[in-house]
């Protein structure tokens, strides 16, 4: 770090001036500005290419700014490393969590940085301390637990523990809320209001507007690399939060319903898994050209009804019935041959192939259509293919030989459709579809939902986003404890009426 300069009487815990950065034909950041004062939450928003994760990068030592100065503490730095800007009191919690899963917690809390006692780990000292913390976070969970067997909220509140570990002052959260249910947000709010008042600074990135009205202090709006607007939290409202992100009013969040649910296409009946805990005894309908939600806190098993119906998840008992027909779905492959289809919730984990390109990301799931008499791969074919899902979806890429780890959130979420669209699926399952992903994407995924629906395809949609699900959804079935607690009919319900459902005992 190259402390250069020392400001005087700064009102502010970091300041980043006019920061620039360019790679090969992009401007990810043009002349961007951030300040956040110490003992706040400061929202950093805007779409997915706004270039927030870019400047974050720049602060956190992952990127060098082409030009452009930053103050933290006073002081002028410049961090070659996240390890660097870790030891100075910079910390961050990624969207995307990289854990080394089978070890446990403390081990991942403390990774490189191992308390010693002579010549050897000092075991008791880790788990003490990471215990305190724990406690000072009203974080319940064994420091021993292997982290493999924590649910994605648990991982998170590992994540925000470690950061806080190393006495951070500024802590980027990067869209920490994106598993959580109401639940858990209102856990993960109570940390960071305690953060808050300790002095820490919070840069909190998410697409939830009601969540960022509910915790900033000050918003900063970012569009197209550029700085748009700071503004204190409680002059904004969600309109013109958007109205900042997107360059114009969008005044409907969600597309007009013009899907007509048909006939049964799927009945399932008293599904259980053969492993517990999971679901039992679920059952439910689904008809062509409906939108079926699934709600519930987190740890109700939503995700478990999709795996066993998908042969992820091993059946123990209970009927599987799509068009009349009865299936046994055993694997992944059977199921999608008897016309299921799967969209998972961990899109950068088990959704895409990263380091491969858009084209070999969109035909990975219809690998037996590519293959001659030969048994070469008809190029040709793979091509054809991948531009109807480019173009279908409206698939924002230079080509399709682009790595897809490249594309922003939501245009990775629409490769991952159009691959499952091309094995022509009866029934499409989606596990948290919009999860990270930006306003206007969300839109466009939810215009795509409908259009499948309207299609006669019948949608299954996990989300622990309540207007999402209100806004889209033609029947919401609700989850409490691996149970169906109640299916409701989507405009008839409220809010109120599903949270009473998911937190039933049963």
């Amino acid at each position: 770090m190259q402390n250069i300069k020392v400001e005087s009487n700064s009102t502010y815990l970091l300041r980043m001036k006019s920061i620039s950065k360019e790679f090969p034909g992009v401007k990810a950041l043009d002349n961007v500005q951030l300040e956040v004062r110490p003992g706040t939450v400061h929202a950093l928003m805007g779409e997915n290419g706004a270039g927030k994760s870019t400047l974050m990068k720049c602060l956190f030592g992952i990127y060098h700014a082409d030009c452009g100065e930053i103050y933290f503490d006073g002081k002028k730095v410049s961090f070659t490393s996240t390890r660097q800007a870790l030891d100075n009191g910079v910390s961050m919690v990624h969207q995307e969590l990289n854990q080394v899963r089978q070890r446990n917690i403390m081990d991942n809390i403390w990774l490189g940085r191992y308390p010693n006692k002579f010549l050897f780990i000092d075991e008791e000292k880790m788990y003490k301390d990471t215990k305190k913390i724990f406690e000072e976070l009203d974080i319940q969970l064994d420091p021993k637990a292997k982290v493999e067997k924590l649910s994605v909220s648990e991982m998170q509140m590992v994540e925000i523990a470690k950061a806080v570990s190393y006495n951070s002052k500024i802590i980027v959260m990067d869209e920490p809320t994106s598993s959580l249910t109401e639940k858990e947000v209102n856990h993960l709010f109570k940390i960071i209001r305690a953060l808050r008042d300790k002095g820490v600074g919070i840069i909190y990135i998410s697409h939830k507007m009601e969540e960022i009205l509910q915790i900033s202090d000050e918003v900063t709006v970012m569009r197209d690399g550029k700085w748009i607007a700071t503004k204190p939290a409680n002059e904004l409202t969600t309109d013109i939060i958007i109205s900042l992100m997107v360059g114009r009013d969008l005044t409907n969040r969600f597309p007009e319903k013009t899907n007509v649910p048909g006939d049964t296409i799927l009945k399932v009946e008293s599904l259980t898994a053969a492993y517990k805990p999971s679901i039992e005894e679920v059952s439910f309908d689904l008809r062509k050209g409906e939108i079926l939600g699934i709600a519930g806190l987190v740890g109700s098993k939503r995700t478990d009804i999709l795996e066993t119906i998908f042969g992820v998840r091993q059946r123990k008992s209970g009927k599987i019935e799509i068009n009349g027909k009865k299936v046994k779905n055993r694997d992944p492959k059977e199921a999608i041959k008897n016309g299921f289809a799967m969209v998972t919730e961990e899109r950068r984990s088990t959704g895409i192939f990263g380091i491969l390109d858009i084209n070999f990301n969109s035909i990975i799931a219809n690998l037996d259509d590519y293959f001659g008499m030969t048994q070469l791969v008809n190029e040709d074919k793979c091509e054809k293919d991948t531009k109807w899902v480019v173009d279908s979806m409206s698939v924002k890429t230079p080509s399709q030989k682009t790595k897809i780890s490249s594309l922003s959130g939501g245009n990775q979420q629409k490769v991952i459709l159009g691959r499952w669209l091309l094995t022509e699926p009866d029934v499409l399952m989606l596990d948290e579809p919009t999860r990270g992903i930006d306003v206007g994407a969300k839109y466009e995924i939810y215009q795509l939902i409908i259009n499948l629906a309207n299609r006669g395809k019948g949608i299954i949609m996990i989300s622990s986003e309540m207007p999402e699900l209100i806004g889209v959804t033609d029947r919401i079935l609700v989850m409490s404890n691996g149970r169906v607690a109640g299916i409701v009919d989507t405009k008839a319900t409220t809010q109120e009426e599903i949270m009473r459902l998911s937190a039933k005992f049963l």
